[in-house]
């Protein structure tokens, strides 16, 4: 039986200022890899966790059909997130533990939308540490930032 992991990252050039969010799919058997999918995006102007969220709301909802994955990512904003913080944020009407509003609420309401239809594992790892995945994950979030940067049109 196939596995399926995603490897999500997201870049910013400035914080805030032109970013990009990048995954790549792997359907693996054991060891081989039977099919793999990259995908890619940015915006002109956004912060690294924007970039980061986007990244992982994307791969999730292009499975065309509910999915069993692991999804991985440096970013430990996402994965605490994603697998802590929401329950509270819900429950307080999207405020934090001090009653302030929840930032990138949108992000974090399509990505609890996106990941229900799927059985999810989240997991960390340490970014550029020499992770092939993430690394390749890292080169797609800057290829989707390469068009906003300055200067990008004249090139």
């Amino acid at each position: 039986m196939a596995k399926l992991f995603a490897y999500t990252d997201g870049a910013c050039s400035g914080n805030p200022g032109p970013g990009g969010w990048g995954a790549l799919l792997r359907a693996m058997d054991g060891d081989r890899v039977i099919k793999e999918r990259e995908i890619k995006g940015g915006e002109a102007h956004t912060t690294n966790n924007r970039m980061e969220l986007l990244a992982a709301i994307n791969v999730l909802e292009a499975l065309e059909r509910p999915s069993t994955l692991t999804v991985v990512t440096d970013s430990a904003y996402v994965k605490n997130g994603v697998t802590g913080w929401i329950h509270g944020w819900k429950r307080n009407g999207w405020k934090t533990s001090n009653k302030k509003p929840v930032k990138n609420v949108e992000l974090w309401q399509r990505l609890e939308q996106a990941q229900a239809r799927h059985t999810v594992t989240w997991e960390w790892i340490k970014g550029h540490a020499g992770h092939p995945e993430n690394e390749r994950a890292d080169e797609l979030a800057r290829a989707g930032m390469a068009p906003f940067k300055p200067g990008a049109a004249a090139r």
